[in-house]
């Protein structure tokens, strides 16, 4: 910055004349812009940046104190304002990175759910095959954990029951899945 009258321009500029404005972009712009570059990361943008000084600038010339130097209060004025676009802009990326993550969780989650309905569904389609008796205890064991004991204190019925009902209704289970008549059909072709 080369010294002019800055004092004259400030008092113009608080005065509402645009042309003690002008005058100060012109002398401060080039110092204030090399360090802009310097300190912001993201040229694209600087322009943004530079804008938001002198707008600031223009908005505060009022609270300028005379006894400081105008430069330094200036590098203030910039230093607080690359600083606000660099939280503005990490509080941006925060919030795209945030909402980029629940998109693929939310895009995973409706997969997962896609699938867990279908299999579902075919669960349900072979589990009803299945006599009263052999789907409750499946169901209790499966669905709800249940132990052998609990499931036969539960039916009110022996433990050895509630064993062999479990053990014919994975036998019935097996034959009735789709998987397990592929299996039948590669064992026809490799005998």
């Amino acid at each position: 910055m080369e010294d002019i009258n800055i004092e004259h321009w400030i008092e113009r500029m608080k005065e509402g004349d645009p042309s003690g404005f002008r005058v100060i972009y012109e002398w401060s712009f080039p110092e204030i812009y090399r360090s802009v570059v310097f300190l912001m990361t993201e040229k694209n943008e600087i322009e943004d940046v530079m804008n938001e000084i002198y707008f600031q600038l223009w908005r505060s010339i009022d609270n300028y104190d005379a006894k400081r130097p105008f430069r330094f209060w200036m590098h203030g004025i910039a230093l607080k304002q690359i600083q606000k676009w660099r939280t503005k802009s990490w509080r941006r990326f925060r919030i795209f990175e945030k909402k980029r993550l629940l998109e693929v969780e939310e895009h995973i989650f409706s997969d997962r759910q896609v699938l867990e309905a279908e299999t579902h569904q075919e669960m349900l389609t072979i589990v009803h095959q299945l006599s009263y008796k052999l789907r409750t205890v499946i169901i209790l064991r499966y669905y709800h954990d249940y132990t052998f004991d609990e499931i036969a204190e539960l039916l009110n019925i022996p433990a050895g029951t509630v064993k062999s009902r479990h053990h014919a209704a994975l036998e019935k289970l097996r034959k009735l899945s789709p998987y397990c008549e592929a299996e039948k059909e590669k064992e026809l072709y490799v005998h």
